[in-house]
């Protein structure tokens, strides 16, 4: 039986889950959720695992009916939810009943929410991942890389505990202008010392150009005096700077390989906040390096251990 009816729809409300690994010699890239960590926190609200498959609502627009009780969880950006127009708070779980109507309409604080249900939705999997890549036609409910259109209905195959909400000091806070730890690696060395001191010291601006491929940062141009390169290997969260000298952070639905020189990359955790920004706010690079990184990561992702 479906539980739950996609009443409304954008291009930008996926099926996504923590993407697909070992695949890239095959040009496949990794996909799934942009913020992992708020993807994390959805999923540990219904006791889930942290990868299980979600929604990634995009700028609202989204509207779903019960077909039956369901207990959801929300996590992330809060994009004015409401149950039959009552306001609903994201880091929490919660019970919508049988004909209640849940809407996600604009961004009030951040841009990706997370809908999480028990033992994640049921999805075909490609590549064992359901994660949505429209580009490669991967992933979606139909296994073809289609987001969530009205008419779509959604199942899930656990059983609901009891409701849960994050601590608000768990609770990641979107403010303005924040910092993304960049590690510091690949062609850094053959920028010019201005540059250098320019990537960390300036305030870089969001670009229109942004989608789950990549966002371009707007800020001082960046000067690449090395060798031409030959095209490599592209991790998650790789800085690229073309000829323009305007940055690009390449994000979970990048290419695999690329030729322009990097900066370094961006942290994990950089790259959830980073998911979170809306085209014209405001950010900060901040350099670190791969074993605070590393370090960090550990730490976090504890939280999820039993």
């Amino acid at each position: 039986m479906s539980h739950l009816l996609i009443q409304a729809s954008t291009p930008l409300c996926l099926l996504q889950d923590a993407g697909r690994f070992g695949v890239r010699h095959l040009g496949v890239t990794q996909g799934g959720a942009a913020d992992w960590l708020s993807m994390a926190w959805a999923n540990w609200l219904l006791g889930n695992s942290p990868d299980a498959a979600v929604i990634e609502i995009t700028l609202g627009g989204l509207t779903l009916v019960a077909k039956a009780d369901c207990t959801l969880a929300l996590a992330g950006a809060d994009l004015a939810a409401t149950i039959d127009g009552q306001p609903l708070k994201p880091w929490r779980s919660f019970v919508l009943k049988q004909g209640q109507t849940l809407v996600f309409t604009r961004p009030l604080s951040g841009a990706r929410a997370y809908l999480a249900a028990p033992a994640g939705f049921v999805a075909p999997q490609v590549l064992g991942s359901c994660a949505t890549v429209a580009r490669e036609q991967l992933g979606g409910p139909d296994g073809f890389g289609r987001g969530l259109v009205a008419g779509d209905e959604l199942t899930y195959a656990g059983h609901a505990g009891q409701l849960r909400e994050l601590p608000c000091e768990l609770q990641p806070v979107f403010s303005a202008n924040p910092a993304l730890d960049v590690v510091m690696g690949a062609q850094m060395g053959a920028f010019s010392g201005q540059s250098t001191f320019d990537a960390f010291n300036s305030a870089w601006t969001l670009d229109t150009r942004a989608d789950r491929m990549g966002i371009r940062l707007l800020g001082p141009a960046l000067v690449y005096q090395g060798a031409p390169m030959i095209s490599e290997g592209i991790p998650l969260g790789a800085i690229q700077v073309p000829p323009d000298g305007q940055p690009i952070v390449l994000l979970n639905d990048r290419q695999t390989i690329g030729g322009y020189p990097r900066l370094g990359a961006l942290t994990p955790l950089a790259l959830a906040r980073l998911a979170q920004c809306l085209p014209g706010e405001g950010v900060h690079m901040r350099p670190t390096t791969q074993e605070a990184a590393q370090r960090q990561h550990v730490v976090f992702m504890r939280r999820f251990v039993a």
